[in-house]
């Protein structure tokens, strides 16, 4: 497993022609499936006068949740080649769509699958590719006399407080990289009075 992954930065796109039709690929990140899907349905909408609108996602710094669509162009000739850029280029926690407006002359099933390809990565390369750090979170509570104890702790290490509350009991939830988590978790417990949520 690794704790680094590639992403793309925000939203690009690319634009490839072949025989008088359009391909308008749209890649974008995505932190889930049904982020991805949603952003599927607005692309679908938006060019809602397309004739296709083929798509792929990959999600997970594991790289294993991914789905493809050819959405009504002849099997295996849109969503793999689109999936196949993701790969080429190694990303996750993304989404590509690719619209295609028909110019009248068919391309061929070899044709398709150049034309979707290209567009997909012609998207990627007007992106911003970002190598990220998988992040974790942890939840805990503690009494307010250690607070100066769980203080010291949080400025010390790289971290991002989420969330505080301090009361008579306090709470706190931090993001650190997934590695640094164990130790900074150990460290926190052993104070007196820190519970985990």
């Amino acid at each position: 497993m690794s704790d680094f992954y590639k992403t793309l930065k925000g939203v690009s796109q690319g634009i490839y022609k072949e025989k008088m039709s359009k391909f308008i690929a749209i890649a974008q990140p995505a932190a889930s499936a049904d982020e991805a899907k949603a952003l599927i349905k607005q692309i679908a909408n938006k060019y809602h006068d397309a004739r296709h609108c083929c798509w792929a996602y990959m999600i997970g710094t594991e790289r294993n949740e991914y789905l493809s669509s050819d959405n009504g162009e002849p099997s295996g000739t849109a969503g793999k080649p689109i999936l196949g850029q993701i790969n080429s280029f190694g990303l996750t926690n993304v989404v590509i769509a690719v619209v295609r407006y028909f110019g009248g002359i068919k391309l061929g099933t070899s044709g398709l699958i150049v034309a979707y390809r290209e567009a997909a990565k012609l998207a990627i390369e007007a992106g911003e590719i970002l190598e990220c750090h998988e992040q974790a979170t942890l939840s805990f509570t503690f009494p307010y006399l250690a607070m100066n104890d769980v203080m010291k702790l949080v400025k010390s290490g790289d971290l991002k407080v989420l969330d505080q509350l301090f009361d008579n009991v306090c709470s706190m939830t931090i993001e650190t990289d997934a590695d640094k988590m164990p130790s900074l978790r150990e460290r926190l417990l052993s104070i007196d009075g820190v519970t985990e949520k």
